[in-house]
């Protein structure tokens, strides 16, 4: 290369450099997570692990095991499963000569698993986070990275066991998690295709008509007819009749009528659909869960996938708590009495797994998905409103001196306990002062502090100390490491 060619190839890189910028000019950038999602501080952390752990041991509770998927699919495997919703599913960028997705949720991957692995008789629980390019709200828990908590029954079973008992675990759940009282709703797919039949709603629009009735929950009546007629081109005399029965609620006596009803006894598909609602409400009955469940016909669910049982679980008092939630700069206030929607859903779906079978082979599947972010919402909002500490570690004791240069003789003790399964922290530093080791104590709410002094020493004992009544006994140092922490909170709970 000639010394021209150089000088050239210097300038062109010197023109570069200008347009990039040096580093006097350098581009300064927002530190911030992406919209709609959000970093979650040690405090929130510990409350969302007492929901999880709540929730697990109730899947476990009901025999359940758990499984895991990839977080991305081909996009061929989510598409056409969402109805509308399907304009949520995140692209990515084609890397590797496959065109892929972001999960939407975790049920269409289990489906896919099914057929993968050609498993018929499955009961699953699986908690991960799923993807949807939806319009964020994050004080009411909607986001657009989430964690979905599912329990899922699959296979070929008597009708309407399976169901009775998603039901009843959104039911213990909820009751166990203490956000308030609730109620259950519970159609059917059947039910609401055979009402759209009788009500003169073309067969082509089944599925479109559906995703707009299941708006009843957010827009009035008048605004969703609106939206029948007006954009989806429903005849105003179908959209009316179908007014009529979304306004019904009831039990299994709703049930009954409706199979008395003029109209929809003359569909074979509701009738089937209205037998197995007398018999799912006849097993709550024996759950005894009938007390938060209503049989309410404007409950739609707009996903494409259901075929049977759809329900959802609503809060029926509003969040009283005001909040505001600093998230990217933006203060997002919320108002007083502000309501999170609903915390829990899922329905029968019969028809999915064949949708990835080679031979179209069915897998029978009823599930349900614990709305876990808005749960979350209410516990935070609880937890700032109270004026008790959360506890963020499950620290037992605290390994503390009372004089100098004792490192070694803590270090040793701490070393003794954590080989005993005993949850330690010990301070590090050299030589730290005793009330700033109770401080922390107080602070963290560690129940119990082992103090060595140059007199315990001596005497071939450890002070340990009750933090919260101070009281002390002189132990042998063998004996912390047997004695019992009772009454230490888990994270996530209060403390004093």
């Amino acid at each position: 290369m000639t010394v021209s060619q150089i000088d050239e190839e210097v300038a062109k890189l010197l023109k570069l450099k200008a347009q990039i910028g040096g580093d006097e000019g350098k581009h300064q950038f927002t530190l911030k997570t992406a919209k709609g999602t959000r970093d979650y501080n040690p405090k929130q952390m510990a409350i969302r692990e007492r929901v999880f752990n709540t929730i697990i041991r109730c899947f476990k509770r009901h025999g359940a095991e758990t499984i895991d998927t990839p977080v991305f699919e081909l996009k061929e495997t989510l598409t056409g499963k969402y109805g509308e919703d399907s304009k949520l599913i995140y692209d990515l960028k084609d890397q590797g000569g496959e065109l892929l997705s972001l999960r939407y949720d975790l049920t269409v991957p289990f489906a896919r698993y099914l057929a993968m692995n050609k498993i018929t008789n499955i009961k699953r629980y699986h908690i991960a986070k799923v993807y949807r390019r939806d319009n964020p709200a994050m004080t009411r828990g909607r986001y657009r990275e989430f964690y979905q908590c599912d329990f899922d029954i699959a296979g070929q079973y008597d009708p309407m066991i399976p169901d009775a008992e998603c039901l009843k675990i959104v039911h213990e759940i909820l009751s166990e998690l203490e956000l308030g009282d609730f109620r259950i709703k519970v159609n059917d797919r059947r039910i609401l295709d055979g009402m759209f039949a009788v009500c003169g709603v073309p067969d082509d629009k089944f599925r479109t008509i559906c995703s707009t009735v299941d708006k009843l929950d957010k827009m009035s009546w008048e605004d969703v007819k609106s939206e029948m007629v007006n954009e989806k081109g429903l005849s105003e005399e179908a959209a009316d009749q179908i007014g009529q029965y979304v306004s019904m609620q009831g039990g299994m006596d709703l049930a009954e009528r409706l199979l008395q009803d003029a109209k929809m006894s003359q569909s074979k598909q509701a009738c089937a659909g209205l037998t197995d609602m007398k018999q799912l409400f006849s097993y709550l009955q024996l759950f005894q869960v009938t007390d938060k469940v209503v049989f309410d016909l404007s409950l739609a669910r707009g996903l494409d996938y259901y075929t049977g049982v759809i329900y959802e679980a609503i809060l029926t008092q509003n969040c009283p708590v005001n909040v505001s939630a600093t998230q990217n700069g933006v203060d997002e206030k919320a108002e007083e009495g502000v309501s999170v929607g609903s915390v829990a859903g899922g329905g029968r779906y019969d028809g999915l797994v064949g949708m990835f079978d080679p031979k179209g082979r069915k897998v029978p599947c009823v599930g349900v998905s614990i709305g876990i972010e808005r749960v979350f919402s209410i516990m935070e909002q609880k937890a700032e409103a109270s004026a008790r500490k959360v506890r963020t570690t499950e620290t037992q004791v605290m390994v503390a001196s009372a004089q100098k240069n004792l490192l070694n003789e803590r270090l040793r003790l701490t070393a003794e306990l954590w080989n005993a399964g005993i949850k330690t922290e010990v301070m590090y530093k050299k030589n730290p002062k005793l009330l700033s080791q109770l401080q922390h104590c107080e602070d963290s709410g560690i129940p119990l502090v082992a103090i060595l002094g140059e007199q315990e020493l001596k005497d071939g004992v450890v002070k340990l100390r009750t933090v919260h009544s101070r009281e002390e006994v002189r132990v042998g140092p063998g004996r912390v490491c047997t004695i019992p922490v009772k009454g230490v909170a888990s994270p996530g709970t209060y403390t004093r």
